[in-house]
C-alpha cells in the first residue's frame, strides 16, 4: 500500500502499472458459470463474455491492459473493445488468465471504508457510461461501444487510488466533504502532489491503450463531439451523484445540461427530461 504522496507523475505511473486489479465477486462468479458452460457445451463466445464483464470497469481495465501489452510485444494496434480483446485473446487463454485475479472481498476484508469509496466510484462510473452509450445511440455515433468504455474507465486512476492508497483517497474525499466548493483537482493536488487526469494519462500511455480511449479522456480535445460526448456524461454522474437536486450541484448541472443540449440538439428541457429519463 502506498500511504505517502509519491514525488512525481512518473513515479506514481511505476508504482501503478503492474499493480494487480481486484474484480467484483459477481464478476468472478460469473465466470466461473460461464467456464462451465464452455467446459460442458463450449459455446461461449467473446460477445458473451464482454456482455456480463461489460459493466465492471475493473474487468474491463484489466482485460485491455494485459491485452494492450501483449500487442505491444507484438507489434501491432491493440483493440479498442471489449470484445476485439477476448478475440484477441481466444477464449481458453481468457479464462485461464483471468479466473485466479483477487476479489473486492479478499481485497478490503480490513477496510470497509475503503470499499464503500471504490463502490461509489464504480457506480458512478456505470452511470457515466449509460449517459455516453445513449448519447452516442442518439447521435448515430459508430463507435458507440467505445466511447461507452471510454465514460466506463475514465475514473480509473481514483478506482486505483482507492485499492493501492486508500489511507490518500480517503483524505481527497475528506476535504472535498469538508469544503464541496474545492475543485476535485485542487484536493488531488493537495494530496497527492500531482492529479488523477495526469496519473491516468501517462499509465494510459505506459500501458498503450488504443488511442479512442486515450483522445476521449482528454479535455484538452473538447471541441471534438465524441470527447464531448463522454465529457459530458462523466460531469452529469459526477455532478448528480447526489440527486439531481443537490443544492451545490445546481450550478454544475445547469451547464451540463446545456452542453447536452448543444450536442444532440435538443432544447434544455428536453436534454433534462432524456438524462433524467436515462437515470431513473
Amino acid at each position: 500500500m502506498i500511504d505517502s504522496p509519491l514525488p512525481s507523475v512518473s513515479a506514481w505511473v511505476r508504482a501503478l502499472a503492474d499493480a494487480e486489479i481486484p474484480i467484483l465477486p459477481h464478476a468472478l462468479a460469473e465466470l466461473e458459470q460461464l467456464r462451465e458452460i464452455e467446459d460442458t457445451h463450449g459455446t461461449v463466445d467473446a460477445k458473451t463474455l464482454a456482455d456480463a464483464m461489460g459493466a465492471n470497469p475493473l474487468m474491463v481495465l484489466k482485460v485491455l491492459t494485459h491485452v494492450s501489452r501483449y500487442c505491444t510485444r507484438l507489434g501491432v494496434e491493440p483493440p479498442e473493445t471489449l470484445t476485439g480483446a477476448i478475440v484477441m485473446m481466444g477464449i481458453a487463454p481468457f479464462f485461464n488468465t483471468f479466473l485466479n485475479a483477487p476479489t473486492f472481498i479478499e481485497w478490503f476484508k480490513s477496510d470497509p471504508e475503503a470499499a464503500s469509496g471504490l463502490l461509489k466510484v464504480i457506480t458512478r462510473a456505470r452511470r457515466a457510461a449509460n449517459f455516453s452509450l445513449n448519447f452516442a445511440i442518439r447521435r448515430q455515433d459508430e463507435d458507440a461501444g467505445i466511447l461507452y468504455e471510454a465514460a466506463l474507465l475514465h475514473d480509473f486512476a481514483e478506482m486505483l487510488l482507492w485499492c493501492h492508497a486508500p489511507k490518500l483517497a480517503k483524505e481527497i474525499a475528506r476535504l472535498k466533504e469538508s469544503d464541496p466548493t474545492l475543485r476535485s483537482a485542487a484536493a488531488q493536488k493537495v494530496v497527492l502532489g500531482t492529479t488523477l487526469n495526469a496519473l491516468a494519462h501517462g499509465l494510459m500511455r505506459e500501458w498503450q491503450l488504443p488511442d479512442m480511449l486515450i483522445k476521449c479522456t482528454d479535455e484538452r480535445r473538447a471541441s471534438d463531439p465524441q470527447v464531448r460526448n463522454v465529457m459530458l456524461a462523466v460531469r452529469l454522474a459526477r455532478h448528480s451523484r447526489n440527486g439531481w437536486d443537490a443544492p451545490n450541484a445546481q450550478p454544475a448541472l445547469k451547464d451540463d445540461i446545456a452542453g447536452v443540449a448543444k450536442l444532440l440538439t435538443l432544447s434544455e428541457e428536453a436534454a433534462t427530461r432524456l438524462v433524467m429519463g436515462l437515470d431513473a
